[in-house]
């Protein structure tokens, strides 16, 4: 008996071993980082793993894990590990073409910088074959060639209707202006926003900057509303009613595959000028409470995933920064206050009136380093003067080149949804 209960305590004791080099083995790739399906471990596109996960892995059993292992990094975030700093600036801003098709200036400005996404500028009636022919000559230039394939440009255009419609001819409605969008059923204007994004998406356009959700007080304040009331872009004169018309058109376009865009946040009814030709442009009576914010919560509550910004600004709110420039608005408002997590837009910073007294070099920078995600600049002369000020500021400035990254990983993520980018 005491011979067979030594081998027994033998037997116990190898098993035990063997358990234990089983576990020494298997536990570091429990814990490491998980490759996604279908990428080999050290592509170019892939972000190289933090030391934390790496030692983590190398030491699996010096303390036992607080929870799951994290999620993959998303595809947008292997995209963003990929790009040069150069490429994220690039991510960062949209630039102004011709909507008959680039110019010298355009494409000198795309192939210097590699701007990653294109407005189409001024107004044609020529159709939707010779749009769809300017948008395939500008998507080239602005595509980011990747290992993995190449990351497309966001192509964005205003098309609202009314006074505001940059394309017509052949292919293209007769948009009505949102004066007139407000007084039809909303179920009606969805289905012919639906009609009127299928015409855009069909040329190759994937954003529009529409549709306006400023609250004008009054019909007959409208008239001395400069941005908006003058020339009818507001669908109501309560926020209720702007919300209402306003959502029902940004679905319509959703439905058709298109990026709608809710503007100009925090809003521009009460605005007597305009700050594309004026400057010192204010809006007084804002508040962070301001009833006429009730459309653009609505609209991120319905899911809009872009939101242009006001470039007015807001003493009642951040006396010190335009809008375009004030974390405030930017984060605290849109971000916090109303929870949005998208792409942030500007609008346009290079001819805007109101923006002159701030070098171009520091207003793509300003915009992102308050918490925006892209810059628009209609002014494709100017918009290598705002790209070199993003990336001399991220090669100076370790927080803000976290910020940027932020906002190239934000339109990164957007493209993602938008099927823009490799797979």
């Amino acid at each position: 008996m005491p011979r067979a209960g030594a081998m027994a305590r033998l037997a116990i004791a190898a098993g035990a071993l063997a358990v234990l080099t089983l576990v020494a083995i298997v536990l570091p790739r429990l814990w490491g980082p998980p490759a996604p399906a279908g990428s080999p471990s050290a592509s170019p596109t892939e972000p190289t793993p933090s030391a934390r996960t790496t030692a983590a892995a190398a030491t699996p059993s010096s303390a036992a894990p607080e929870g799951p292992p994290p999620p993959p990094p998303s595809r947008a975030q292997y995209v963003l590990g990929g790009l040069s700093l150069e490429q994220r600036a690039g991510q960062v801003m949209m630039v102004g073409s011709p909507v008959a098709g680039p110019d010298a200036v355009t494409l000198d400005a795309l192939g210097r910088t590699g701007i990653g996404n294109v407005f189409l500028r001024g107004r044609t009636t020529a159709g939707a074959a010779a749009v769809a022919g300017a948008v395939a000559a500008v998507r080239a230039p602005a595509t980011v060639p990747m290992p993995a394939g190449p990351v497309a440009p966001f192509v964005a255009t205003d098309q609202e209707g009314g006074h505001v419609q940059i394309m017509r001819g052949p292919g293209f409605s007769n948009i009505p202006s949102a004066r007139t969008q407000g007084t039809m059923d909303p179920a009606d204007l969805r289905a012919a926003a639906a009609a009127w994004g299928r015409e855009l998406a069909a040329v190759g356009v994937n954003v529009n900057f529409g549709p306006v959700l400023d609250t004008v007080p009054s019909p007959a304040f409208a008239p001395y509303n400069a941005p908006i009331g003058r020339w009818e872009r507001e669908y109501g004169y309560t926020p209720e009613a702007v919300s209402t018309s306003g959502l029902a058109f940004a679905q319509g376009m959703a439905d058709a595959g298109v990026a709608a865009t809710p503007k100009h946040f925090p809003g521009l009814g009460r605005a007597t000028a305009n700050t594309d030709t004026s400057a010192d442009v204010a809006d007084p009576e804002a508040t962070r409470s301001d009833p006429y914010l009730v459309p653009f919560r609505d609209a991120v509550r319905a899911g809009a995933w872009w939101v242009m910004l006001s470039n007015a600004l807001y003493p009642g709110i951040d006396p010190g920064s335009l809008a375009v420039f004030s974390p405030t608005v930017i984060q605290g408002m849109l971000r916090g206050d109303l929870g949005f997590t998208g792409v942030v837009v500007s609008d346009d910073v290079c001819d805007a009136v109101q923006l002159s007294a701030v070098p171009p070099e520091r207003r793509g920078a300003d915009f992102i380093a308050a918490g925006g995600s892209m810059a628009l600049c209609t002014n494709a002369g100017m918009a290598p003067r705002l790209w070199q000020g993003i990336v001399d500021r991220a090669r100076a400035d370790p927080a803000f080149a976290q910020a940027l990254d932020a906002a190239a990983l934000a339109v990164l993520e957007a493209k993602e949804r938008a099927g823009l980018l490799p797979g």
